[in-house]
């Protein structure tokens, strides 16, 4: 079945969905401990959602939301706050590492994940490669300062604009991918990869 314009719109918000559940009920009750609850639930609906609508969950967000459903639990489990503040921060550098790792490799991670919707050159999948490479693990190394810094509110503030910030990133991939694009019979520019966060 075709893929709609608003697909990727809704893509987005479903994945963003956990993060800004958890901002809103941190922000009205004060209790981490509640929001973690909300973000689990959410995370587990957006899940599902995934699954029901598409058929499939995509690889990132099915880290990301596995990710954020054990690190959830452990941090309610161990009444640790840092457990849960700590995943983004762990999923963004293992995403940044795996590009790296497999550029190292000779494969290419991000080709692997999309090579099926978007037509590039290798040269044009080795940079795109590293600049999302590079984006996570700067997401990352900015969760562990925020994190450590600053109040758990703040902190989920951070994390709903980080995800922000990654829409806008691939976003700003655009102008680089059109350049592969401007032949005839080329398809159309793709969504970018969903966000880890």
């Amino acid at each position: 079945m075709p893929e709609t314009k608003s697909a990727p719109i809704i893509r987005q918000l479903v994945n963003a969905a956990p993060a800004v559940a958890f901002l809103a009920t941190l922000l009205i009750t004060r209790q981490f401990r509640e929001a973690t609850w909300v973000l689990i639930g959410c995370s587990a609906a957006a899940l599902a959602a995934s699954l029901a609508i598409e058929r499939r969950i995509a690889p990132i967000p099915a880290f990301s939301g596995g990710a954020a459903l054990v690190f959830g639990g452990l941090s309610l489990l161990l009444h640790r706050n840092d457990l849960l503040q700590m995943k983004m921060t762990i999923v963004d550098a293992v995403l940044g590492a795996g590009l790296f790792i497999g550029l190292a490799l000779r494969k290419n991670p991000l080709k692997l994940l999309l090579g099926a919707a978007i037509a590039l050159p290798d040269r044009a999948w080795r940079v795109l490669t590293i600049r999302y490479g590079l984006f996570f693990w700067a997401c990352a190394l900015a969760n562990e300062i925020v994190r450590r810094t600053q109040t758990a509110e703040v902190w989920a503030t951070f994390r709903v604009a980080a995800i922000v910030a990654a829409v806008g990133f691939g976003a700003a991939q655009t102008p680089f991918l059109m350049k592969y694009w401007d032949q005839p019979g080329s398809p159309p520019p793709p969504q970018p990869p969903e966000p880890g966060f």
